[in-house]
């Protein structure tokens, strides 16, 4: 062989793969903040005039309109509503006969909320990861179907007898991507748009701006005692019996499922996963079985509260402190009375704040102990405490901190930022379909199946579960019907 052809055969060693700076984490707070900051500027205050105000010039100067805000987004992000026999009704108006029967309004006025609210997240999404080396091409080809398989959930869920019980557009969401992906299979062109952690850190920031901290202070020191007290004594009672006790074989299964249950059911489950490095079937599963309970719990404890003469007030603490889901929450408030809304959603929305806390505290405690090598003495730097923590939640926690200062300095400041989360709460809505749907498409049944096996993991739910009912219903009675009992609530 001559000397050329030797040459011709060496190697050139693999030069080593260069970390971009843009990681997701970093990109989720870019695109959640720029959905923030242009909701924010497309709110436009007006002061409406009724017409027998504008007829009489001295009516108007003694009695000032009140002034109202507007997004002029609002109409361009929406989502498929209820329909009773005929699924395009989700996309039209629904109004009530002369006897009290619903008809809907012929044109399809809903479907340019679904048009844009795609057009708004797909577009933002290429365009970022185009510009950061992201794989953008292969978004885009692959996100027109993620879409369409989530707009297929919010139609299941929005079916009249479906959305009676509760069965929310994330359960759909997930049964659609596991029944794909464990049948057909999932093409190759749909996966680069699969993008579960993507979807659901950027809903994570938006989530950010609907947790105000005057809800925090409309309940005071007995909402704070009943959500910060009880979830922490929780998750770590519920990780030390999956531990110790029913000796689950992944710490990180376990940890998921504490998080799920305690906190705040499936935003705590991700943002806890991101922490631990949890696997995607184990996220599945703990997702999954939120989800389940969440509809029996939701049904059932209204149910309970009423037959045993609980008031509204301790009973929404309950509700709100126990009960994963917000939407869930707010429906099994309804059953009891306004009040009882009232209070089990202030009370959720103050678990909510603990994601950001939790999360941080997990990436702590899995970098210090549970990876750590018991083998060395030598201590972990919080270089790897901070390489480990999830960083979209600091996107999460400056978006809190700042609709809280928006809505409680500025004047007019909380109709602009309420007009401003009528949309990012949609799109937020969206964002974690689409999550769901990644997580079914991105997950084989079998090792969901296997994850399950021996039942250990749903014991630990319905044992953790068990004490926080118990221990929440305690600190709500101490704090409402006790220690705070003078303040009228």
């Amino acid at each position: 062989m001559s000397e050329s052809a030797d040459e011709s055969m060496v190697v050139e060693p693999a030069s080593p793969e260069r970390v971009s700076f843009w990681t997701e984490d970093l990109l989720a707070i870019v695109i959640g903040w720029t959905i923030l900051v242009v909701s924010l500027a497309c709110v436009r205050f007006v002061t409406p005039v009724s017409e027998s105000q504008a007829s009489d010039a001295a009516t108007v100067a003694a009695v000032e309109p009140a002034t109202e805000a507007e997004s002029v987004l609002a109409p361009w992000v929406g989502k498929p509503k209820r329909w009773y026999s005929n699924p395009m009704d989700a996309f039209r108006k629904e109004g009530k006969s002369d006897d009290s029967q619903p008809v809907f309004a012929p044109e399809l006025s809903r479907l340019s909320g679904v048009v844009g609210a795609a057009l708004i997240i797909g577009g933002l999404f290429t365009l970022t990861l185009m510009l950061t080396g992201g794989r953008g091409r292969e978004f885009m080809i692959g996100f027109p179907a993620v879409f369409l398989l989530g707009l297929l959930a919010y139609v299941m869920a929005g079916q009249a007898v479906v959305s009676a019980y509760n069965l929310e557009y994330a359960l759909w969401a997930l049964l659609v991507g596991l029944v794909i992906s464990n049948t057909v299979g999932v093409p190759q062109w749909i996966r680069g748009a699969a993008r579960t952690e993507f979807y659901i850190k950027t809903g994570l920031v938006l989530l950010g701006s609907e947790i105000l901290m005057s809800r925090l202070l409309a309940l005071g020191l007995p909402g704070v005692f009943v959500a910060w007290v009880v979830t922490p004594i929780v998750l770590i009672t519920t990780f030390w019996f999956g531990q110790k006790v029913l000796k689950i074989k992944s710490p990180t299964l376990n940890m998921v499922i504490s998080a799920d249950m305690s906190v705040c059911g499936v935003s705590a489950a991700i943002a806890s996963a991101a922490a631990c490095r949890a696997k995607k079937e184990e996220l599945s599963l703990a997702i999954g079985m939120s989800l389940s309970f969440t509809v029996i719990m939701m049904v059932v404890m209204p149910m309970v509260i009423r037959f045993t003469g609980m008031d509204e007030v301790l009973g929404g603490a309950w509700m709100g402190g126990t009960i994963d889901s917000t939407g869930a929450v707010a429906a099994a408030g309804e059953f009891l009375g306004d009040r009882a809304l009232e209070v089990a959603a202030t009370i959720k929305m103050i678990q909510n704040i603990l994601i950001g806390v939790v999360a941080f505290g997990i990436a702590v405690f899995w970098t210090t102990y549970m990876d750590r090598d018991p083998a060395t003495k030598t201590s972990v730097g919080w270089s790897e405490i901070w390489l480990r923590f999830p960083k979209f939640i600091l996107g999460f926690i400056a978006a809190s901190i700042a609709f809280s200062l928006i809505a409680g300095l500025l004047s007019d400041g909380a109709l602009w930022t309420s007009a401003s989360i009528g949309v990012t709460k949609g799109l937020r809505g969206w964002l974690f379909c689409l999550a769901f749907v990644s997580i079914g498409l991105e997950t084989n049944y079998a090792a969901i199946k296997d994850n399950l096996s021996g039942g250990k993991p749903l014991l630990l739910y319905v044992c953790g579960q068990s004490l926080n009912l118990v221990l929440t219903l305690a600190m709500a009675y101490l704090m409402f019907k006790v220690v705070f009992a003078e303040s009228g609530m």
